[in-house]
C-alpha cells in the first residue's frame, strides 16, 4: 500500500487537489494500492469553505483541519510546520504532495523532507521573478527541496533545468486546476446577481482585485477603478469582493450605478459570470488560466506572472498597475481587436490521471 498525504492551505489549492483525489479514488476503484490523507492547514479562515464548498469539487473534506491561521508570514510558517510535524509523525506517508505556491506548500515541503519523507509538487518550476511575491519564494523554496516535480508548460520545464533540476526529476503533465474547470463546466450554475440585475451573456465585466499592491493603497485602487469605470462604455461591471477590500472602497465612497460589488461567489457560480462575460479584469494568478481556457479575454492588472503561457498562448494580456494603461487595453477590446488564443498543450483534462499514473510507477 503506498501513502499519499495531500497539503491544501487555501481555497485555490482544492480546485487543485481534487482531481488528484479522484484519479487516486479510480485507480483504487481498479485495484490500485494506493491510500490518501487530505490535510487541511487551516491557513486561511474562509466562511465560504463549508460542507457545501467540498459538496461543490466532489471530494470528501479533510481528514484534519491543522487550524494554523493567519499573522504574518513567519508567524504562518512557524504555526503550519510545528502542527504538520505532529500530524506526520501521527501518520507517518510515502509522499507529501503539495500544490501551488502559497505558505503552506513550502511549509510542509520543508517538514516533509526534515522527516526523510518523499516530496511532490504539483505546479512546480512556475516563476514570475518577482521577490517582492511571498508566493514566489514559497515557489523558490519548494522547488529547492523536491523530489518529482509535476509541470503545466514547457516554460517551468525550462526553469527547473535551469536551476539544476535532473530531466528524469520532472514530469510536464498539464494543469490540474483545469482538470476541476472542465470537468464542472456542465455544472457551472447561475449566481443570483444574474437575474437582480439582468445580466445578457458577452455584456458585461467580471472584476477581481486582491493583490496588496492594488486594494490596499486606496488612492491607487481609486485610480483603477475610475479608468475602468471611464472606459468601460455602458457595461455593468460585476466585482466579487473580499470584505477586506469592500471596506476600503466603502471608506473611498467608490460608488457607481455600473458597479456592482458583490459578495465573493462560490466556483460554479463565479465560472459561470467568467464563461458568459465579455472579459475579465484581475489580478489573480489562476483566473488567467481558466479565461483561457475559456476563450475570454483577460486583463491583467500587475506587472509579471508566473503564468506566461496565458499571455503567449491564451486570451490574457499583462497591462500593468498603471491605471493610465486601461483605457487603451479596453479601446482594443471593444473594437474587437482582442486576440484570439488557444489552450496550451496538455491542459486537456487528464492531467491528474497522468500525475498518479507516474506515482505508481514511483519508487518512494
Amino acid at each position: 500500500m503506498k501513502k499519499i498525504t495531500l497539503i491544501a492551505g487555501a481555497r485555490p489549492n482544492f480546485m487543485k487537489i481534487a482531481p488528484i483525489i479522484h484519479a487516486i479514488q479510480a485507480a483504487q476503484s481498479a485495484g490500485s494500492g494506493l491510500s490518501f490523507r487530505l490535510v487541511h492547514t487551516g491557513q486561511h479562515y474562509d466562511e465560504k469553505m463549508s460542507g457545501s464548498f467540498f459538496a461543490q469539487l466532489q471530494i470528501p473534506l479533510p481528514h484534519v483541519n491543522l487550524e494554523a491561521g493567519g499573522g504574518t508570514q513567519a508567524e504562518q510558517t512557524a504555526n503550519i510546520m510545528v502542527r504538520f510535524e505532529q500530524e506526520l509523525l501521527a501518520n507517518p506517508t510515502d509522499l507529501v504532495l503539495v500544490v501551488g505556491d502559497v505558505t503552506s506548500t513550502m511549509a510542509c515541503a520543508i517538514v516533509a523532507q526534515k522527516l526523510q519523507t518523499k516530496v511532490a509538487h504539483v505546479e512546480a518550476g512556475i516563476r514570475s521573478n518577482d521577490w517582492s511575491m511571498p508566493e514566489e519564494i514559497n515557489r523558490l523554496v519548494t522547488d529547492a527541496i523536491t523530489n518529482y516535480f509535476f509541470t503545466t508548460s514547457e516554460v517551468a520545464n525550462a526553469n527547473l533545468r535551469a536551476n539544476g533540476v535532473k530531466e528524469e526529476q520532472i514530469f510536464y503533465v498539464g494543469n490540474t486546476m483545469i482538470d476541476t474547470l472542465l470537468k464542472n463546466r456542465p455544472r457551472f450554475c447561475k449566481p443570483e446577481i444574474w437575474d437582480k440585475i439582468g445580466l445578457k451573456e458577452k455584456e458585461y465585466i467580471v472584476m477581481t482585485l486582491h493583490r496588496p499592491a492594488n486594494v490596499d493603497e486606496e488612492q491607487k485602487l481609486k485610480a483603477l477603478l475610475d479608468e475602468i469605470i471611464a472606459h468601460s462604455k455602458d457595461l455593468p461591471l460585476v466585482f466579487p469582493v473580499h470584505p477586506r477590500t469592500a471596506k476600503i472602497l466603502e471608506n473611498l465612497g467608490i460608488n457607481h450605478p455600473r458597479l456592482h460589488l458583490i459578495e465573493p461567489l462560490g466556483y460554479l457560480e463565479f465560472n459561470y459570470l467568467v464563461e458568459r462575460s465579455k472579459a475579465v479584469v484581475t489580478d489573480s494568478g489562476g483566473i488567467t488560466e481558466e479565461t483561457t481556457v475559456m476563450g475570454i479575454p483577460c486583463l491583467t492588472l500587475r506587472d509579471n506572472t508566473e503564468r506566461p503561457e496565458t499571455i503567449t498562448e491564451g486570451t490574457n494580456e499583462l497591462i500593468g498597475t498603471d491605471p493610465k494603461a486601461i483605457a487603451p487595453a479596453l479601446e482594443r477590446l471593444f473594437s474587437g481587436k482582442w486576440k484570439v488564443g488557444r489552450i496550451p498543450k496538455k491542459w486537456d483534462g487528464h492531467t491528474a490521471q497522468r500525475i498518479i499514473d507516474i506515482i505508481t510507477q514511483l519508487h518512494v
